[in-house]
Formats: C-alpha cells, structure tokens, sequence
C-alpha cells in the first residue's frame, strides 16, 4: 500500500458506538527528524497517548518537545551519535491496549519473526519513505521522515490505533 492510503487493517470504529465499545487508543508515529521538529508535528500528533519516534532523532531537545505532548517510547537511529543517543535503545517493545508492538530503526535489521513472537506491528524509519503494508497479519508502518525534506519524498507522520487486540495505521503530510 502506498503512503497516500488511508486506514490500513481493521475495521474497528475509532470512537464510541451505541453498544458502548472502547474507543481505540491513538499513538503517534514519528520517524528521522533529525533534530527538526516541525510545529506542524505539535498539531498532528495533539491528543495522542503514546508517541513512538523509531530512529534518527537527532538530538534531546526533539525527545523533549515529543515528550510535552505525550509518554515517548524512542530508538536509536543509525544517526543518533553521543552520550544522550547511547542511552536510547536500538529496540524496543510495547503492549498496548492488546497490541504487540515492535519498534526499530531499520526494518532490514529486524532479526525476529514477527509472527512467531505475537507480534502485531512493527514500526521502523530510515528509508525516508511513509509505508503501510500488512503481511502475514502483521501491520509494518514506517511514518517517514519528519524532519528536514529529503530528495522529493514527503515531510509525513503516522497515526497508529489500538484496540482490543487489532491495530490499524496512516499516513499523515505535514505541510
């Protein structure tokens, strides 16, 4: 699926319905700022619960500003570089609302089977491309890069939503 496509995955509603079902939880997706955070990321990822920034953050400062807006679950790109990057994990995983979620820099260093794991989605950055694709019942989103515009690719972010064990993504450009 390209970056373009809307919801990818399931078909739960994202808000409350008559019968009183739970609501999904909203995580922002980030990726490559390096050391830019644009305010138009403030606004977009407003109101989520969870931020997860997958690599090549640049510098504290964008983990600072990330963390004013919500809980930040981050990794180390392979362009994070000093005593404050080290701190940061080359992995990590979360289990939100039911949801396995794995997060890494580079999807081409991924050195576990998803599925054999539970896991639902795998969160990485890197290429600079925003890309949703679900395979083998896993959802692998990379949000793309946020930071300073590369080549023609697109200035994006995800949204990512969780709920009673399904999980579904998009894409969001930032202007």
């Amino acid at each position: 699926m390209g970056w373009r496509d809307a919801w990818s995955g399931c078909t739960l509603s994202a808000s409350h319905s008559a019968r009183g079902t739970t609501p999904m939880l909203r995580i922002g997706l980030i990726s490559d700022t390096h050391g830019l955070l644009r305010p138009e990321v403030k606004h977009t990822l407003g109101g989520v619960s969870h931020i997860v920034h997958a690599g090549d953050v640049g510098t504290p400062a964008v983990l600072a500003q990330l963390a004013e807006l919500a809980p930040v679950h981050a990794v180390r790109g392979n362009n994070d570089r000093g005593a404050w990057a080290r701190r940061l994990p080359l992995t990590t995983s979360l289990e939100l609302e039911g949801v396995g979620i794995f997060v890494l820099h580079d999807l081409n260093e991924l050195d576990l089977d998803p599925v054999a794991t539970g896991l639902a989605v795998i969160v990485t950055g890197h290429s600079h491309r925003p890309r949703i694709e679900r395979r083998d019942g896993v959802l692998y989103v990379n949000p793309g890069s946020a930071g300073p515009r590369r080549f023609s690719l697109p200035v994006t972010v995800g949204l990512l939503e969780v709920g009673a064990g399904a999980a579904r993504a998009r894409i969001e450009p930032l202007r």
